[in-house]
């Protein structure tokens, strides 16, 4: 079953990447980051499960944190972009 959401959050990621490279906004490039990093939190959750070591998991706090601010930033930069 892990192998399965791996698997699943791997081909995300993936998608992700597309719309980051293929967007043609820049918001849509902000999605895509934004979804790969919420995918890289997932399987850190999955692995972090299935081998029952939450040592990792503090530090998905903070990246969280981190991209919830980048998210802000470039919101503000966008909307100000048109001025």
């Amino acid at each position: 079953m892990t192998t399965l959401a791996l698997a699943l959050l791997g081909l995300a990621v993936l998608c992700f990447g597309y719309r980051t490279v293929a967007g043609p906004s820049l918001s849509d490039r902000m999605t895509g980051v934004n979804g790969m990093l919420t995918s890289g939190m997932a399987a850190v959750v999955v692995h972090a499960v299935s081998t029952n070591n939450g040592a990792f998991l503090p530090v998905l706090v903070v990246v969280a944190l981190v991209g919830f601010v980048g998210t802000g930033m470039m919101a503000r930069f966008i909307e100000g972009h048109g001025r």
